[in-house]
């Protein structure tokens, strides 16, 4: 018992499923989040405790976590030849009888996978000299539309498909919306629009600003790189524009979309990606039906800041540090097209100077029309999405939404 109960007791503390026996209470001002905490227990090691007890509590607890879960490493997706898999060393327990019949917990380790050589490491993904690929912040789990005013859309069937998360706010009353459609953040090769930081994060969007939410599932690198994502950002405005006769794929656009105002939105690598759908709205006007009233872009990346490398490694057809769509250049701002422009940047963000440039770029311009600067105080990158309960980071959807319902 002196042995394993020191054992017991490491394990328990280091897991974060001991670490969360108090859950975090959900947002007050988001109306669109459910949450739903698991039971949690917790393991008292109190003597006298026998053998027989602890063995079968610490044998369920571990079954049960997803560290064991986890022991046999899930294959890359086939259809990404360019993802490495590379599993770290996993540890097991195993209960072995010995020949006095009692029994003992030995640790035991996997292999060590062989070492591989870096050739360019980035802050988002490392590239070895063979050539394959290892993102360092994989796409999060998949979250199903979990209630009734949340719903996924196919934008194209053709391979690879194109789909998007939809978002109704709760009382719309069936009346027309306007429509925000979304980009979400990080670096062009992770994250998700159908995970749960941005479902939650575009549903609050959808019902503080009472609009018709379009989250694009756009292509990422190493299996789709740039610019995959700015040709299919162009892509979903079109299948948006598919509604203005009412008789478009969609119902939910083609009853509740008020398409003559279309907001082009998102955050980090989305905001890059919502100014590039403008400035060419501006070069060759909008899809036949619609009208972009205006642009939101919030912590946006764009280049000048001494990290271009990454986005010029992933941008297959780069044309250098000097690439619009990786530095605005004068004359596309002098054309952007919409009326209005949102500009968030977070106070401790990294990016902040780049938010600040775009912001003092167009309103240098000759564009004409009307550009906001939002500091988000007491923040870092992005915690809107993935700190929500941040008391600072819940300032921004009121922001956003402001913005949108402003004449």
């Amino acid at each position: 018992m002196a042995t394993i109960t020191p054992l017991c007791s490491s394990v328990f503390k280091q897991h974060a499923f001991f670490r969360l026996m108090t859950p975090t209470p959900p947002r007050e001002t988001n109306p669109a989040f459910t949450y739903s905490p698991k039971i949690h227990q917790s393991l008292s090691l109190s003597t006298p405790t026998t053998m027989a007890t602890i063995t079968p509590l610490c044998s369920s607890v571990f079954k049960q976590h997803a560290f064991f879960r986890l022991m046999t490493p899930t294959p890359p997706r086939e259809t990404n030849p360019a993802f490495t898999y590379s599993p770290k060393i996993h540890q097991s327990l195993s209960l072995s009888t010995a020949p006095n019949n009692k029994k003992h917990i030995t640790l035991t380790a996997a292999a060590t996978p062989p070492t591989k050589e870096i050739f360019h490491e980035f802050d988002f993904f490392v590239v070895y000299t063979d050539g394959t690929v290892e993102v360092l912040r994989p796409t999060p789990a998949f979250v199903p539309p979990f209630e009734l005013h949340i719903k996924d859309a196919e934008i194209t069937t053709t391979n690879p498909r194109l789909t998007a998360r939809l978002f109704l706010p709760k009382n719309h009353d069936n009346k027309k919306l306007p429509v925000v459609l979304y980009f979400h953040g990080s670096g062009f090769c992770s994250r998700s629009a159908l995970g749960p930081e941005y479902t939650n994060h575009l549903a609050d969007i959808a019902n503080q600003s009472n609009v018709l939410a379009v989250s694009v599932e756009y292509s990422k690198f190493p299996a789709r790189p740039p610019p995959a994502c700015y040709k299919e950002a162009l892509a979903s405005l079109d299948w948006i524009a598919l509604h203005a006769s009412g008789n478009g794929p969609e119902p939910w656009l083609n009853h509740h979309a008020d398409l003559q105002r279309v907001f082009v939105a998102g955050n980090s690598a989305g905001g890059n990606i919502t100014h590039y759908v403008v400035s060419q709205v501006g070069k060759t006007g909008p899809p036949k039906g619609i009208n972009v009233e205006g642009a939101i872009m919030v912590h946006p990346f764009f280049g000048g800041l001494g990290e271009d490398r990454q986005w010029l490694y992933m941008c297959e057809d780069n044309e250098g540090p000097e690439d619009p769509r990786l530095k605005p250049a004068a004359e596309e701002l002098n054309t952007f097209g919409c009326r209005r422009a949102l500009v968030c940047v977070a106070e401790t963000d990294p990016l902040r100077p780049a938010g600040e440039n775009f912001f003092r770029d167009l309103k240098n311009s000759s564009w004409g029309g009307r550009v906001e600067l939002e500091l988000n105080k007491g923040i870092g990158h992005s915690d809107q999405v993935y700190k929500p309960y941040d008391e600072n980071a819940r300032l921004v959807v009121p922001r956003i939404a402001t913005f949108i319902n402003q004449q």
